[in-house]
């Protein structure tokens, strides 16, 4: 795990990093559920791939610190825009899982210097009237786990089986997704400023999702000009857990 400083906007931002493989570069950003959600699939398109698979953690996941002055998905963005600057990066296939997502495409639309293609899983982000995220922070570990899995059997979080240690990283995942992303887990002006991503998108979704449905996952893609939307059967919220073969299958394509 590397660690970086990044002069950015908001300030100085510290930002660890973990490298997979050799290859075209992958930015693959983790959602809500922190680093560990993504670390096992980043494994897997490192070794399926000639990618160079990056996978940072968002300052204030995992136990690690947030500026106070990094409130936002966008100001997110002009972290990762500094990343692939300090490590002079081009052609970068972004990647990102629910708020991961978001933060991707926030990506593209201030670095399309540097984006050379965006892949969406399971989205968060833009607001829709039709087909609006679910209260997200309303649900107990339980509902959470019904909406977010095909098979949600084993997925249900107990807090009281974790140690302290790992109680602490929970809270503070939950604390920074807030801060991140705001009570609706959308902002209202992204649909519209969708229009200007030029990188070639393929917009994944599980079709079990109940967190953000399909139809709000068809929506998304409809905003982003020449974006390609794939269902992912057997899969809800996390499809590159639920059937990473299908995910893998889907990525195969952007390479």
């Amino acid at each position: 795990m590397t660690t970086y400083t990044l002069s950015t906007p908001s300030g100085e931002v510290p930002l660890t990093l973990t490298e997979r493989g050799e290859g075209r570069p992958v930015l693959l950003l983790h959602g809500g559920a922190g680093p560990d959600s993504v670390a096992g699939f980043a494994d897997q398109l490192a070794a399926r791939f000639p990618y160079r698979v990056l996978v940072p953690v968002h300052p204030g996941f995992g136990g690690t610190a947030r500026p106070a002055s990094l409130d936002s998905v966008r100001k997110l963005a002009e972290v990762y825009r500094a990343l692939l600057a300090e490590l002079d990066l081009t052609s970068v296939i972004v990647a990102g899982n629910s708020i991961g997502g978001w933060i991707a495409s926030e990506l593209a639309l201030a670095a399309p210097d540097r984006v050379g293609s965006l892949i969406l899983i399971d989205g968060v982000g833009p607001a829709s009237a039709e087909h609006p995220p679910v209260d997200f922070y309303s649900l107990d570990f339980a509902q959470i786990a019904k909406l977010s899995w095909a098979n949600p059997e084993g997925h249900v979080i107990d807090l009281s089986a974790l140690s302290d240690a790992q109680r602490t990283i929970a809270v503070g995942n939950r604390t920074a997704l807030q801060v991140y992303a705001g009570p609706a887990m959308t902002d209202p002006g992204l649909a519209a400023r969708l229009a200007g991503v030029t990188a070639p998108t393929l917009v994944i979704w599980g079709e079990a999702d109940g967190i953000v449905t399909p139809a709000y996952g068809k929506e998304y893609a409809a905003a982003i000009p020449g974006a390609t939307f794939s269902l992912v059967p057997r899969a809800g919220h996390l499809p590159h857990l639920e059937n990473p073969e299908a995910v893998l299958a889907l990525f195969a394509h952007q390479s």
